[in-house]
């Protein structure tokens, strides 16, 4: 058995996202994944932290490190496509789910428990909102940026995106885009320096 997987997960870096837009900044899905780990891993904390409700911070960054691990082999399909008709996504959802079979199966049978259960497993599927609201606010930060990069083409995805994040209904996304998002306005000297 050839033990591919890592080696797979690490040419995440060549696949492009946004590939309809044109793009001031380019973003592939290894650099979009890290920051939904970092976005996951926030929600945790904060439903965990802020709001009292049970969560493992850890397990929902991990979930987001692999969310779009199927795309190595499926590529990245662009979500007009996507989303089109319920049929398109439903078929798309299974061609997603081989891939992620075919990943797992290029680990050794003794840590295919340690993945399965974050590619599609019970984890994937218990922090699923987490990790999908993740990602939505990590599309969300590309426009901002984008449109702070004096690109116009993501304003309107912008607009839709803050709408779906807010639709969501979940009170840690409500919780970090009041208290967190604000900063990705602002420069670098805003930010301040580290001192």
């Amino acid at each position: 058995m050839d033990n591919n997987f890592f080696a797979l997960i690490s040419r995440m870096r060549h696949i492009q996202r946004w590939s309809l837009m044109r793009n001031s900044i380019e973003e592939n899905i290894q650099e979009h994944s890290h920051m939904v780990a970092v976005l996951a891993h926030a929600l945790g904390v904060i439903r965990r932290d802020i709001f009292g409700v049970p969560c493992d911070p850890d397990a929902c960054a991990a979930v987001a490190l692999y969310h779009d691990a199927s795309e190595i082999l499926t590529g990245d399909l662009p979500t007009p496509i996507k989303y089109h008709d319920s049929e398109i996504t439903e078929s798309y959802r299974r061609v997603e789910s081989i891939a992620n079979e075919k990943l797992i199966a290029m680990l050794p049978q003794e840590m295919r428990s340690a993945f399965e259960p974050l590619l599609t497993g019970e984890t994937a599927k218990k922090y699923h909102d987490i990790v999908k609201a993740a990602d939505k606010m990590s599309a969300y930060i590309k426009c901002i940026e984008e449109r702070k990069a004096g690109n116009n083409e993501f304003i309107s995805a912008e607009k839709q995106t803050l709408c779906a994040l807010k639709a969501y209904g979940m009170r840690e996304v409500d919780y970090f885009l009041q208290n967190f998002m604000p900063a990705f306005e602002k420069t670098l000297d805003e930010l301040g320096s580290i001192e």
